[in-house]
């Protein structure tokens, strides 16, 4: 399966590499082997585990003050309607109004570090735990926490056709609950060596789609129905003529991701800039036990889930040729 190459968009992709942390342990850390005491011994594991971004808890707490504030000294402002916390706004404007420390060609190596916020287990009987991945920006010196990053992406909004396969419905809820969306391939990379270096854990290719002789991937990007969460919006330039990203664009709201999906005229492959929230999926070795890196039964790879939240648009491309499965294949 492949899709064309977007010549007009993404030739000016570079490569770029991101070193991973070195990750320090107090001499406790030479010693642990030797305990008996279980209690310790798990204690231990709590403390270093790679799901705390393997650092020591006392430097971990004292980072994170850096970008958390007290609530009783939280000052809350409006940011679209909403009120959130003075430094949230900030980063809000960082990321959505200015557009700034997304990943793609405009900028190499955005100033963001990542954190995963613990890991839970959903219910039942499954090994998969779920974890948030927290986005750190560092905005004229001040660390800012979002939950949210950007990607220069292409949106797929062209209707599918829905098939069966093996009695098993193929692209169901398409343009509802979840879209395509193409970017490079270099840029997938980044984003994985960011998680990396952040987390500690390897990310796997589970649900990325590769064209290697385009050097493209696809993302089934998930979408909120508005039923619990709010749908992602659909935001269009101002400006006819724009042709590539400024961050000085002006961009306007004319609906939901959803509902412009309906539109006749707008189903075409849009390109711009996606804001997602990010959640990483492990697999342990029970539903009982938090999943450790590198211990028994638990997968050395982590899979990240990519929900769009928000798409600001210039345009849209002819230059790829959207996935589309054919019933030929099948029948």
């Amino acid at each position: 399966m492949s899709f064309g190459a977007p010549v007009d968009y993404f030739h000016r992709i570079m490569a770029a590499s991101v070193s991973g942390q070195e990750q320090e342990r107090s001499k406790e850390a030479f010693f642990c082997p030797q305990q008996t005491d279980a209690v310790k011994a798990y204690e231990y594991l709590e403390k270093y585990s790679p799901t705390n971004n393997g650092d020591d808890p006392q430097k971990r707490d004292k980072a994170k003050n850096e970008y958390e504030e007290s609530p009783s000294k939280r000052r809350m402002v409006q940011w679209r309607g909403n009120y959130v916390s003075e430094r949230e706004a900030k980063a809000l404007q960082h990321v959505f109004d200015d557009m700034k420390d997304h990943f793609g060609h405009h900028r190499s190596n955005p100033d963001v570090s990542v954190i995963l916020t613990g890991l839970t287990h959903p219910g039942g009987r499954e090994r998969t735990w779920e974890g948030d991945l927290d986005f750190i920006y560092n905005i004229r010196g001040e660390r800012c926490k979002l939950a949210y990053i950007g990607m220069e992406i292409c949106i797929d909004l062209i209707p599918k056709l829905v098939n069966k396969r093996d009695g098993r419905p193929l692209l169901r809820d398409y343009g509802k609950t979840w879209v395509y969306a193409y970017l490079p391939e270099i840029t997938m990379h980044k984003v994985k060596s960011y998680v990396r270096a952040g987390t500690g854990w390897e990310i796997s290719d589970e649900g990325i789609i590769e064209d290697p002789n385009r050097n493209l991937v696809a993302i089934e990007a998930r979408m909120h129905d508005g039923l619990r969460q709010p749908k992602p919006s659909f935001w269009v330039t101002e400006n006819d003529d724009a042709t590539s990203f400024n961050d000085s664009s002006s961009f306007s709201r004319i609906g939901s991701v959803q509902s412009v999906q309906k539109d006749t005229d707008q189903q075409q492959i849009h390109r711009g800039i996606g804001f997602f929230s990010v959640s990483m999926e492990i697999d342990g070795s029970s539903s009982k036990v938090k999943p450790i890196r590198g211990a028994k039964g638990v997968d050395d790879d982590a899979t990240l889930i990519f929900t769009l939240t928000s798409f600001s648009t210039w345009g849209v491309t002819d230059s790829i040729a959207p996935i589309v499965y054919g019933a030929s294949l099948y029948y």
